[in-house]
């Protein structure tokens, strides 16, 4: 396991996301600047802090309720192996075992008997390695590796139980159109059908008919980085990916969700300006149409959010992440409002968790400094 000997490599690593990735505050408009609060919505609060600063790590939700914190980097080098628990009856982190590697940008899956499956993600070079976590005993076991090493890539768990795996970057910074599944029945990984083009920083969410949509994200690096509007949908009946339209405008570095009626939510990301273009646009995806529309704008400017957001019990969205404030969508208005209490600063590569009370546990991530975070916080309707 490589730990304080992988820092002049993840600062390398981290200066190079930094150039690419556009670190710059983000800019508010007027009526961001005279917007009320909307305590009615709901409102998010502060509670302890984790035990480590993370950011780009993994939050998943345990079938005990608890939430499983894992990996991530502390901002100034150097990624972490170390995980902790929050139990959210009493609002308390506690240590936990730590992983096989250390992992940043690597994905978590619960699968359907409860383990949790970690893949891939970086340490200093780009990680093939998989594990499986157990709650009922609390510890890590190495599986078979994936078929290629990967980092900021998707991970989808199937209706038949399995994980599909798309994209992301691979060895020598490779942008990657492969995708593969993790089958917990033999706890192996095979490939499958190849994307359309490679995509990194893209989404990927489940459809209610058990296809899988992927959007947008960006291949190559500055000067020549491409970003796109384009989607596809994988398959799993025949493993193949086919063209799926395209979104109203290019975007990398977003966040969709699956709304309760069958659509998708996707909000925010950016253009080739990244921080300085960061969008307040929203659309939404129909399977039905398997056509794009735009939905009303968000308060803030958002990138860099992918997993904060949550679904909640009423079918509104909370969009938690890429901004210093979090806000509510409503599906049956296409409208966004303030949800109540301040993040402090812009949060990117943060996460956010609903909890089974209804709650939505949002933690870390980093501002526009690059320092990561040991924060977090409760969002909950009053």
């Amino acid at each position: 396991m490589k730990s304080a000997n992988t820092a002049p490599a993840m600062l390398r690593f981290l200066a190079i996301i930094c150039l690419f990735a556009g670190c710059f505050p983000q800019q508010a408009k007027s009526k961001q600047q005279v917007a009320a609060d909307a305590p009615r919505a709901g409102a998010v609060s502060a509670i302890v802090s984790m035990m480590a600063r993370r950011a780009a790590h993994t939050a998943t939700l345990l079938d005990n309720g608890q939430v499983l914190i894992a990996g991530g980097f502390v901002g100034n080098g150097g990624s972490l192996s170390s995980t902790e628990l929050f139990n959210p009856a009493i609002n308390a982190f506690r240590s936990s075992r730590n992983m096989g590697a250390s992992r940043v940008s690597h994905t978590a899956t619960r699968l359907r008997d409860g383990k949790v499956l970690i893949a891939g993600g970086y340490d200093g070079d780009y990680l093939s390695s998989a594990e499986l976590y157990d709650p009922t005993t609390n510890r890590f076991r190495s599986v078979a590796p994936m078929t290629l090493a990967r980092s900021g890539h998707s991970a989808t768990l199937l209706s038949d139980g399995k994980v599909l795996l798309t994209g992301g970057t691979g060895k020598s910074w490779t942008f990657l159109p492969d995708a593969e599944l993790f089958d917990p029945q033999t706890n192996s990984f095979t490939r499958t059908g190849v994307m359309r083009v490679a995509r990194e920083s893209h989404t990927a969410n489940l459809l209610s008919d058990g296809r899988v949509l992927v959007a947008g994200g960006h291949a190559g690096r500055r000067p020549s980085v491409t970003i796109y509007a384009s989607a596809e949908i994988y398959d799993p009946t025949t493993g193949t990916f086919s063209a799926a339209g395209d979104m109203t405008r290019i975007r990398h570095k977003h966040e969709s969700t699956l709304l309760r009626d069958g659509r998708v939510l996707i909000t925010g990301g950016s253009d080739e300006r990244d921080g300085r273009g960061a969008y307040v646009t929203a659309e939404i995806y129909d399977p039905r149409s398997g056509d794009f529309a735009a939905a009303g704008d968000m308060q803030l400017a958002r990138y860099k959010h992918q997993g904060t957001s949550a679904l909640l019990s009423d079918g509104k969205v909370l969009i938690a992440g890429g901004a210093n404030r979090a806000e509510i969508f409503d599906p049956a208005t296409n409208a966004f409002s303030y949800a109540a209490g301040h993040l402090g600063t812009n949060r990117y590569f943060a996460t956010a968790t609903r909890l089974r009370d209804g709650r939505v546990l949002i933690l870390g991530g980093y501002d526009d400094s690059n320092a990561a975070s040991g924060r977090a916080w409760v969002f909950q309707r009053p």
